[in-house]
């Protein structure tokens, strides 16, 4: 008798053992499985916040150029004519939708591109209000066209930094920041010439 319980312990070792290593087997495959959903899921948000990234800068880019572009433009009828309400309203449009994606970013872009972002929009936001008090006809003291276009032909350099800034966040392009003076791509100086006369000429050229 002896004989056979120490058969049914054996037995029933050999089965517990074979149990516990199953569960073992499938508690770690659980865990497996787990790490890579959470693996899966940290990729996807990487992913979707580069995405929102992207939007953010692709549309930041675009209409800091055009409040550039506007305030040029701007400057340039105020030399040759009397200013109507049509081309306020397009100052203040270009104006708006740059302080609007100057805001989104605020909210989702690093410290090395808001850096380079805020540095735009304070130097838009300087000659905008130059143009305004010369266009009221109160300009503060050394305040004149010239002075306003200098600042406006000195924004562009400003967002060629914060575009390589952008790009090298998204993995574009190398961190080297354009060096002041340096001359404009040839592309870039064809931008924006509908409706306003050579944006990024020097502003001696513009009188």
């Amino acid at each position: 008798m002896s004989v056979d319980l120490s058969s049914v312990i054996i037995a029933v070792a050999g089965v517990a053992g074979t149990l516990g290593g199953a569960l073992l087997t499938q508690r770690g495959s659980e865990r497996a499985k787990r790490r890579e959903i959470e693996l899966v899921r940290d990729h996807e948000e990487v992913r979707e916040h580069r995405s929102l990234r992207r939007t953010c800068y692709v549309e930041l880019n675009r209409d800091a150029r055009q409040f550039t572009t506007a305030l040029n433009r701007h400057l340039h009828v105020m030399r040759e004519r009397d200013v109507e309400a049509a081309d306020s309203d397009a100052l203040e449009e270009a104006k708006n939708a740059h302080r609007d994606r100057y805001s989104e970013a605020q909210m989702i872009a690093p410290e090395e591109v808001l850096t380079r972002a805020s540095v735009v929009n304070q130097a838009l936001n300087k000659v905008y209000g130059q143009v305004k008090r010369l266009e009221r006809g109160a300009p503060e003291p050394g305040e004149t066209m010239d002075t306003a276009a200098q600042a406006q032909y000195e924004v562009w350099e400003m967002l060629r930094a914060m575009r390589t800034a952008m790009r090298h966040d998204l993995g574009v392009s190398p961190a080297a920041l354009p060096q002041q003076g340096r001359p404009a791509p040839v592309r870039e100086r064809s931008e924006h010439q509908a409706g306003a006369p050579a944006d990024r000429r020097p502003p001696h050229q513009l009188r």
